[in-house]
């Protein structure tokens, strides 16, 4: 005995996922493997990547105290994590102590140029990833991870407390 297929198919698309940590999660683990491919050809690592891109946004020198802060806050990092990205930074002749101000670093010339190559990459892949979503859900989407994450931040602060 064979069964007859359905003469109608369901033609409503299929339920949009349910927005969660899961959902979340996978799409940054999707996009972070894209930039640390193209970080580890530079010879970056992800944590020198953002304090390069920190320094510049301070416009190319900074106290390695905003560093550290801006950083730990950012990542969710212990200070030892960000000093060794600094050391390294430093080691490699990306990050200098200006003459006479040693609580500071800034960009070299190879520095710079490293920042703005990984600046670049990082503009193209992310309009290739993000440039033909609708705009509207663009900013519907950064609502919301704003809130999520300023909801969790506020979570975390208080069990801290105690």
């Amino acid at each position: 005995m064979t069964t007859a297929l359905p003469t109608a198919l369901p033609t409503a698309p299929p339920a949009a996922p349910q927005l969660n940590g899961q959902i979340i999660g996978r799409a940054h683990y999707a996009t972070r493997v894209l930039l640390e491919r193209r970080l580890a050809r530079s010879g970056l690592t992800f944590h020198q990547s953002l304090a390069l891109n920190a320094t510049a946004d301070q416009g190319g020198s900074a106290t390695r105290e905003h560093l550290v802060a801006r950083l730990t806050g950012g990542l969710k990092v212990d200070p030892p994590v960000v000093l060794a990205a600094l050391a390294g930074l430093t080691a490699d002749g990306l990050l200098a102590e200006p003459p006479g101000e040693p609580d500071r670093l800034a960009l070299t010339s190879r520095g710079r140029a490293r920042q703005e190559e990984i600046r670049a990459e990082v503009a193209g892949l992310t309009a290739r990833l993000y440039g033909d979503l609708p705009a509207e859900d663009l900013a519907a989407a950064a609502r919301v991870l704003a809130a999520v994450t300023a909801r969790a931040e506020a979570v975390a602060e208080a069990e801290a407390a105690g």
